[in-house]
């Protein structure tokens, strides 16, 4: 026999999604945005030619990754395999999701940290919710972004969005708060404004701890790719999902040996832009 009756908490829930749902143009208006950014990511990266892009990613790697030779070549031998595999426009598609979920990410993540940075009470309030965001199963991430977005590519972002943004949140309130308080105090003196100080001296000096976040915003988006195909999303992740379906090994398996290889090429990338910024 139960003390107290049981909440009826999912009804709550319910009527709270109901009546959001009221709000028609706001969220059509964000799925318009997000789908003209997917269009737009697909679009530039079908432009660029397959043997430039495999030629021109190692070249960039070798360059940003510390000139590490055999890392240039195995990307470059990732990239002929993932071509000769008939993965390309998977992978476009998988990276399109993963670029504008990291791009959305970063373009609201960054302020908000700046602001948690600058106010205790708003990192008291902001930091619960980045840990629920964070402990919650990836699988309900799902569940908001079908009942307000429908399914499709749209959906999938979001919910990466929901799933990848916190490291950029903390990490940048992290890498503000970590600069050094004679060097703060140095730009006070010298008569800084607010603004001055935070964008010509705390900013440059937090900004490898806010690649660090940039970049688990980007390996978190890209571990969502499967998921998200569950809800519709194209690319790499929705060849395995239907391979499993399928029980279909060898196909789930050369997908997810491609999904590794752009997960280490984005990985060594933004990694190696951060030693190149502490040089």
């Amino acid at each position: 026999m139960d003390l107290f009756p049981s909440l009826p908490l999912a009804d709550w829930i319910e009527r709270f999604v109901d009546w959001l749902t009221n709000a028609d143009i706001i969220f059509d208006s964000i799925e318009t945005l997000i789908a003209w950014i997917l269009s737009a990511l697909t679009t530039i990266m079908e432009i660029v030619p397959i043997p430039v892009v495999i030629i021109g990613i190692p070249l960039l790697t070798f360059f940003f990754a510390g000139r590490k030779i055999g890392l240039s070549l195995f990307v470059f031998l990732g990239l002929l395999l993932i071509d000769n595999l008939q993965f390309w426009d998977d992978m476009i598609l998988m990276l399109s999701i993963v670029l504008a979920a990291t791009f959305i990410s970063i373009l609201i993540g960054i302020p908000i940290g700046i602001w948690m940075s600058k106010s205790r009470m708003v990192e008291a309030i902001v930091k619960p919710i980045l840990d629920f965001m964070q402990t919650l199963p990836q699988f309900v991430y799902l569940i908001p972004a079908v009942a307000f977005f429908g399914i499709g590519m749209v959906p999938g972002v979001i919910a990466s969005i929901i799933f990848g943004m916190p490291p950029t949140i903390r990490l940048t309130n992290l890498g503000i708060r970590e600069v050094s308080s004679e060097v703060t105090e140095a730009a006070d003196a010298f008569g800084s404004t607010p603004a001055q100080k935070l964008y010509k001296v705390q900013l440059p000096m937090a900004k490898t701890t806010i690649m660090a976040g940039v970049n688990q915003t980007i390996m978190l988006s890209l571990s969502m790719v499967v998921i998200a195909s569950m809800i519709g999303a194209d690319g790499l992740g929705d060849v395995v999902y239907t391979a499993v379906g399928r029980n279909d090994v060898g196909s789930g398996f050369e997908a997810g040996i491609a999904i590794v290889i752009v997960a280490i090429i984005l990985d060594r990338l933004t990694a190696g832009f951060q030693l190149r910024r502490k040089k």
